[in-house]
């Protein structure tokens, strides 16, 4: 099928009580892989392409082979602009057919993050594409104080319940990212996710919630967070390792043929990409 609107999917999973898993890829070949596991686990599916992604292989190539590939899927496929500050960038994934993008302008003091999110708001609406912003900060796992997982708000710049009902109020935002404690990156500590402040912030917000930094975090916590309104958890880093560690399996051997070099990280790619499903609770769900 074409590839559809977050808001025909997330409002649906919020309200069903699992979250659609948004899977970040960096290779082309990564995204006929994951369509595969996500026909194979009737789930809907993000796929998200960040700034660093798009650098790399050019908006033509992404939309080009994400558009066919999900034609030939019956299960919904998104396709997701992670993590944007640039407006340009925005609207260069507006014009090559993106369905969704994230305004990020969570390293922005508030007043410039609302303004920000609302123009990108203006814009993507007009282009009939969902917004999805983000409020407080997630750091990654590297920068000072992330690596304990304290889940210390004067570490990770906590969202503030009645901050995000103004913020969502003001800016028309389609879903919401939050930040409760996870980082982007494999976490070297537990991470302790804020579960009591996400549900003061579900209480206020009337948009799905996101949660960024999903890898790693520990699935009893993970599936609180979806209880409490999380429809959608982001998934990067588990992927890039399985992905990588397939192919320096591969290496090891004598294969010279780049298509069967790359088999058994597609194939550990698939594996990681169908745990991510069966912890979100989107297993058959189309």
């Amino acid at each position: 099928m074409p590839l559809v609107d977050p808001r025909e999917v997330l409002p649906r999973a919020a309200a069903a009580g699992y979250a659609v898993p948004a899977l970040n890829f960096h290779s082309l070949d990564m995204v006929p892989a994951l369509l595969e596991v996500a026909e194979a686990e009737r789930s809907p599916v993000i796929l998200q392409a960040s700034k660093g992604t798009i650098d790399f292989l050019g908006f033509e190539a992404i939309a080009a082979v994400v558009q066919a590939a999900a034609r030939r899927c019956r299960v919904p496929v998104v396709l997701h602009l992670d993590h944007a500050s640039e407006y340009g960038l925005i609207l260069g994934a507006l014009r090559h057919g993106f369905t969704s993008v994230m305004a990020d302008g969570s390293s922005l003091p508030f007043e410039e993050n609302v303004s920000l999110t609302a123009k990108v708001v203006q814009a993507a609406h007009a282009a009939g594409v969902a917004v999805e912003g983000e409020l407080g900060y997630v750091p990654r796992a590297a920068e000072p104080g992330a690596e304990a997982g304290s889940g210390a708000p004067e570490v990770y710049d906590f969202t503030r319940p009645e901050q995000a009902e103004e913020f969502v109020a003001r800016t028309g935002v389609d879903s919401l990212a939050v930040a409760v404690g996870t980082v982007h990156g494999l976490y070297r500590e537990t991470p302790r996710l804020d579960l009591e402040r996400l549900a003061a912030i579900r209480a206020r917000v009337p948009v799905p919630l996101v949660l960024h930094g999903g890898s790693g975090v520990p699935a009893e916590m993970l599936q609180a967070a979806i209880a409490r309104g999380v429809a959608k958890v982001n998934f990067a880093t588990e992927l890039k390792h399985a992905w990588t560690g397939g192919l320096r399996a591969a290496l090891a051997g004598e294969e010279t043929d780049p298509r069967k070099v790359l088999q058994p990280a597609l194939r550990a790619l698939q594996v990681e990409a169908a745990a991510k499903m069966r912890l979100c609770g989107s297993r058959g769900r189309v």
